[in-house]
């Protein structure tokens, strides 16, 4: 119990401890009350806890008792109670000396904790919800009483009210510019996941992929993505290049198929730059996959250099095609051999022409603006992606990574 709350009471010529508010000048305690209490206050200090409390029934059976009697009785009942670990009489204790008016505020509020403290480890997790409530309501805002609130819900299996009161405190964290706690997050998580709430489930795992950026929780929010049968043939790559940035693409075949996909786009420079980052990240190259991997690198370096010599003239002969598909796959060509500038004003002419997929041709967009380093732009085209194919999914998690990165480098410099 806080010692704030603790002083010595001369009073009928005896002494003893309790847990109370300073007496006012009216209040003379009954002299047999004292003597009871005094007596319990000696088999308290001796831990003598049943004696104690009988002590202080034979106290509250004393006939003529004040309403000071009445509440020193409750304050020393509180005090055997709290002391012996009986949080049931701790508790009751508390509640009468909560709805007298001889009590502050300020230590209602520090016996509505203690309340809510003794009920959670007591594991009556009902009373610590109602003691946390009211603490919450009369006295304002505590970190420790939300958490033992929370906890309550959750531990009763009432994940509906333990979500709405875990993103109200996360939600005022967000607003206030401040970080929220990793563990909170998770446990909002999982509230989401008992209730099948995806929506608020994604939303989650997006703040801790913003905030903590682990693999774990990047695997969480590209699941949905994998899974998603509306993908198209067309964001197979896409969903790749995700996974690598992600550090969630670790198998050499992936990296292969990744690779295979991005020359049968038609951008080799693409899929070189790919595959260079899938041995930086000793993917490739370290099992008996290494001379079929290496083959295959040999390959697309020539496809690489033919690439570069017709480039020219592919891009001269893309506007007579019936759709604006060969001048953003020219566009995006110029892009990885660094002519950006050229490359992005092929991409928007085919994009003006009319692609087979305006989303998925945006997504290509900022993909190679991302490519050349125009971080900034490459957010910009990726915020009008839309759809359900998966291309405004995708869009939505590069605006994740990037942004994440860009908050990396400012953390750094």
């Amino acid at each position: 119990m806080s010692s704030s709350l603790s002083r010595l009471l001369l009073v009928a010529g005896v002494t003893f401890s309790t847990f109370a508010v300073p007496a006012v000048a009216a209040d003379v305690l009954n002299r047999t009350v004292g003597q009871d209490l005094q007596a319990a206050q000696n088999a308290l200090g001796a831990h003598n806890y049943k004696g104690a409390m009988a002590q202080v029934d034979k106290a509250a059976a004393v006939s003529g008792r004040s309403d000071y009697d009445d509440y020193t009785i409750a304050q020393m009942r509180a005090a055997i109670a709290a002391q012996s670990g009986d949080a049931s009489a701790a508790i009751k204790a508390y509640d009468v000396l909560i709805a007298s008016p001889r009590t502050p505020k300020a230590t209602k509020g520090q016996m509505l904790m203690a309340e809510a403290t003794m009920a959670y480890g007591a594991k009556d997790y009902a009373t610590a919800v109602a003691a946390s409530q009211r603490y919450l309501k009369e006295i304002g805002p505590n970190p420790a009483v939300e958490t033992t609130l929370i906890q309550s819900y959750y531990l009763q299996n009432d994940f509906k009210n333990a979500a709405a009161a875990q993103k109200k405190v996360i939600d005022a964290d967000l607003k206030a510019k401040k970080t929220p706690p990793e563990n909170q997050l998770q446990l909002l998580a999982t509230c989401q996941k008992q209730l099948n709430d995806e929506a608020g489930l994604t939303h989650t795992y997006v703040l801790l992929a913003t905030y903590y950026p682990k693999p774990e929780y990047w695997a969480q929010l590209l699941h949905g993505l994998v899974t998603n049968d509306k993908l198209p043939p067309a964001l197979q790559l896409d969903v790749y290049r995700i996974r690598l940035a992600a550090g969630n693409l670790t198998k050499p075949d992936e990296c292969m198929d990744m690779t295979e996909m991005a020359m049968q786009a038609g951008l080799p420079q693409v899929a070189l730059n790919l595959m260079n980052s899938c041995y930086a990240a000793g993917i490739l190259g370290k099992d008996t996959g290494a001379a079929r991997e290496a083959r295959l690198k040999a390959m697309i370096v020539k496809a690489v250099a033919d690439k570069k010599a017709s480039i020219d003239a592919e891009a001269a002969a893309a506007p007579k095609a019936p759709n604006g598909n060969a001048l953003i796959t020219a566009g995006y060509n110029y892009v990885s051999f660094g002519d950006v500038d050229k490359g992005v004003a092929l991409i928007d002419e085919g994009l003006k022409k009319g692609p087979f997929d305006m989303n998925v041709s945006k997504l290509r967009k900022a993909m190679a603006l991302k490519d050349a380093g125009r971080t900034k732009d490459a957010i910009a085209v990726f915020e009008t992606v839309e759809g359900d194919n998966g291309a405004s999914d995708i869009a939505q998690l590069w605006i994740l990574k990037l942004k994440s990165g860009q908050q990396t480098a400012q953390k750094a410099g």
